[in-house]
């Protein structure tokens, strides 16, 4: 057994913290100001060359690189990929992640790279928002440490961290335009304490716009969350970016409180601004102050006095793989193990599903590139000898070019032939006419070729299919938007409307040597546009014999950078024909491990009871494989703890009936696209208790191949610090880690309060038999709620109750105070 360690940061070279804007740094600024013209200065809020701050070579500023992003130095590079953001919530070790942020600014350092553009703190409100990955969870208290710790590693290194998205992101549907209507308080208990201990104890350097309003003022403009709570509240001297082109208005941006618009200047430019200024909209002092928050920021992190590529760092850095894995190896969570199915002591194992032989992320600025990865499979065969591991990985392809698809009957040109049109009803003559041997685009928000427009279009590929020998057709099509394939003149899949990106997958029996027509069409409305088939020839018979035979099977399921990304939510169920994948599975080996890549909760309800094993491995980076097959393996003990409640349906969720716009007009008879946060405070584990709604799996909760004892409660005051120690037994015959969680409640109090709030944690390595004290601290804040009223968070002296365990569900011990 592995022992889980801190990673010593390997010798790794650590710089003094250069988050301080020192007054040299804030006069070295001033100074640069003075010299710069107006011109100057409105150009230099804008960025340039997507990912740049421009540089003013007569003045000696440098042009400053940034990068994507939270999991992974990304933007014409390959980098390591760490796992995504809830894997590392999920590890509940501020080490580990420490560790995580000095592998990032390591890397950034090899690459030149000045400003990571994260980490991601929204709160994980509802599992469909699709950019949960790279978010730490639903609790303040868990993303606000990790956060810290992230931030702090990735500076450490003489990288600036970018805190976002400030603030309300908790929906990717309709992101620009889509409201988060959330009161005063909700505001300051839930969803600004991660970015406010960013900024006072991390000391982060750049804070980044959302592209939602709040409260009907776009984040980019909105001066309450700009300069009254991010400067004036908080203190906060550092940059105040603009997400990508979430920036909304020239006057209502330069005068709201952002210093930097990106990823150019689409609205703070001259032609703007110089109106503006002449017309008296706009002071050119508040110019000055944009610059001034820039120039002394990247003047304290030290970017003025050397050269950010370090060359003693390596592009493949040893130190930053290790960081991988070890994330990896700590954030997966076991979440059953029905009879003690695991760990695995070796045998037949049959290796299946759409995500063994690949390792998937989140896509959108999450993804990264990686140098090198290890897939479940690759993971499973490097065992060794005990383990005979049956290849069963989807083998889907692209490339139609040897795959039996022809042009025409005649079969002599490999492919399909395209035809371009600029409706999208395929009509008149068309744009292009080609032949092509994949269909596999993504044209994002632009055009698909050369003279075609970038919304309104359609696609038709025709040709024909000839086996080679009697066999099954395994594909999946999908697209964003309406696509359908017709083979022997029947349309066997499609989804043929407007929507968001989705997927169907089909199965066909084919005979040798006969022609079947093929047709794939395709047809775009607005925004984002991206259409793929993928295939394979298989044995169906051989494929089941091999599952009703394997000693286990290793199902490996999920989500991908396809259908869980940026930009667009994601369904509660897993992708198309997946839930199927494993019915059939179960019914065929009653030892089906489920290996779950995710962002969130899922739909388990069609098989939940059928399979023996469920690990959530989340986005476990480019490692991921590895630390996978340790687990399974028992090398490694599962030591992730849940960082979100997974609930049994949707509609138990506390937010199901705030998660869409839910505001009415009633003049109008139509709903705004406003979203208010009715459930207040109580989101996740909170509205659980509150509802009284049992989910599938609480908040915290994380299964271990040992046992664990909790004993001698006691809770000691000194001054306004509370000291709370317990006895910790690793009372199993595995050496594994703990997560002793630390509950706070009030019984009474003038305002609704949660049930409890985790406000203390504590990963804990133990030996088996091992006996460790554990003690946790708690100051006035952990007792304090937000009184709208006074404007301010506030205590009211009287009865609390501390609890100890092991998860939000799972208390072992329990104390009152009196707290005055």
């Amino acid at each position: 057994m592995k022992r889980l360690l801190p990673l010593t940061l390997l010798l790794a070279p650590v710089l003094l913290p250069a988050q301080t804007i020192t007054p040299d740094a804030k006069s070295r600024a001033a100074e640069l100001v003075k010299h710069m013209t107006l011109e100057e200065k409105i150009d230099y809020i804008g960025g340039y060359n997507d990912f740049y701050i421009r540089a003013v070579p007569r003045l000696g500023i440098p042009e400053i690189r940034m990068a994507d992003g939270p999991q992974g130095v990304r933007n014409d590079t390959r980098s390591t990929m760490y796992a995504s953001g809830i894997a590392a919530a999920a590890t509940w070790s501020p080490e580990t992640v420490y560790n995580m942020g000095v592998g990032l600014g390591r890397d950034a350092r090899a690459r030149g790279v000045h400003i990571l553009l994260g980490p991601g703190v929204n709160i994980y409100r509802s599992p469909l928002c699709g950019r949960n990955f790279e978010y730490f969870g639903e609790d303040p208290c868990l993303t606000g440490e990790i956060a810290v710790q992230y931030i702090r590693g990735v500076q450490s290194q003489g990288v600036m961290a970018t805190v976002k998205h400030f603030a309300g992101n908790n929906q990717e549907w309709n992101r620009h335009h889509a409201s988060s209507d959330i009161d005063e308080r909700t505001l300051q208990e839930i969803y600004f304490p991660a970015f406010r201990r960013a900024v006072q104890d991390a000391g982060v350097g750049s804070v980044m716009s959302s592209y939602n309003p709040l409260n009907g003022v776009h984040t980019s403009e909105n001066y309450d969350l700009a300069v009254r709570t991010l400067r004036e509240a908080w203190g906060f001297e550092g940059i105040f970016m603009s997400d990508w082109n979430a920036t909304y208005s020239d006057v209502g941006a330069a005068n709201g409180g952002l210093d930097l618009e990106m990823p150019s200047g689409k609205f703070m430019n001259r032609e703007n601004l110089l109106k503006a200024i002449e017309t008296g909209l706009v002071r050119e002092e508040t110019i000055d102050l944009k610059v001034q928050h820039i120039l002394q920021s990247l003047i304290a992190f030290g970017f003025f006095d050397r050269d950010q590529r370090d060359a003693s760092i390596p592009e493949q850095d040893a130190v930053s793989r290790e960081a991988a894995l070890q994330l990896a190896r700590e954030g997966i969570v076991l979440l059953k193990n029905d009879n003690g199915l695991l760990p695995l002591r070796g045998g037949r194992i049959a290796v299946a599903g759409p995500n063994a032989a690949r390792v998937v992320t989140g896509g959108g600025s999450g993804y990264v590139h990686p140098c090198s990865t290890v897939p479940v499979l690759d993971g499973m065969q490097s065992l060794g000898r005990r383990w005979k591991i049956a290849d069963l990985s989807d083998k889907l392809r692209s490339d139609l070019s040897a795959g039996g698809f022809y042009t025409d009957s005649d079969c002599r040109e490999p492919g399909l032939r395209a035809a371009y049109f600029p409706n999208r009803k395929f009509r008149g003559t068309p744009v292009i006419e080609r032949t092509e041997t994949a269909v596999e685009y993504d044209w994002g928000k632009g055009s698909p070729a050369e003279g075609m427009p970038e919304d309104n279009f359609s696609i038709r590929w025709t040709g024909v299919l000839k086996p080679a020998a009697n066999t099954t057709l395994r594909f999946t099509i999908g697209g964003d938007d309406g696509y359908r394939i017709f083979i022997g003149g029947e349309c066997v899949a499609g989804d043929w409307g407007n929507h968001r990106l989705t997927t169907r997958s089909a199965e066909l029996n084919l005979e040798a040597g006969r022609i079947y027509p093929v047709v794939i069409e395709y047809f775009d409305t607005a925004s984002s546009a991206s259409v793929h088939f993928k295939y394979e020839f298989t044995d169906l018979e051989a494929r089941d014999e091999a599952l009703r035979t394997a000693d286990a099977v290793v199902l490996c399921v999920g989500f991908s950078p396809e259908t869980e990304k940026e930009n667009s939510d994601r369904t509660f169920s897993l992708p198309e024909g997946q839930d199927e994948l494993i019915g059939h599975a179960a019914s065929l080996n009653d030892r089906v491990i489920l290996v779950v890549n995710s962002g969130g909760g899922i739909d388990m309800s069609k098989w939940h009871d059928k399979v023996a094993a469920i690990l959530m491995a989340w986005y476990p980076g480019q490692e991921g494989g590895q630390a996978v097959a340790e687990i399974l393996s028992g090398r490694v003990s599962p030591g992730g703890r849940l960082p979100i409640t997974i609930e049994k349906r949707w509609e138990d969720n506390p937010v199901h009936d705030n998660y869409y716009n839910n505001v009415f007009n009633d003049y109008r008879k139509e709903t705004y696209l406003r979203i208010a946060y009715n459930e207040g405070i109580f989101v996740g584990y909170r509205g659980y208790d509150r509802t009284r709604t049992e989910p599938l799996y609480p908040f915290g909760y994380g299964l271990s191949y040992t046992t664990f004892d909790y004993s001698n409660l006691t809770v000691t005051r000194e001054s306004n610090v509370y000291t709370v120690s317990f006895d910790l037994t690793n009372s199993g015959k595995t050496d594994a880690a703990e997560v002793a969680q630390l509950y706070v409640s009030d019984p009474e109090c003038s305002v609704p309060r949660p049930a409890k709030e985790l406000k203390g944690f504590r990963k804990v390595f133990l030996r088996k038999g091992e006996t460790k004290r554990v003690t946790l601290r708690l100051k006035d804040d952990a007792f304090a709620f937000y009184d709208s009223l006074q404007g301010k968070f506030t205590v009211e002296p009287g009865e609390f109750i501390i609890s100890v365990g092991s998860s939000s569900a799972d208390l072992r011990l329990r104390t009152r105070i009196v707290h005055e």
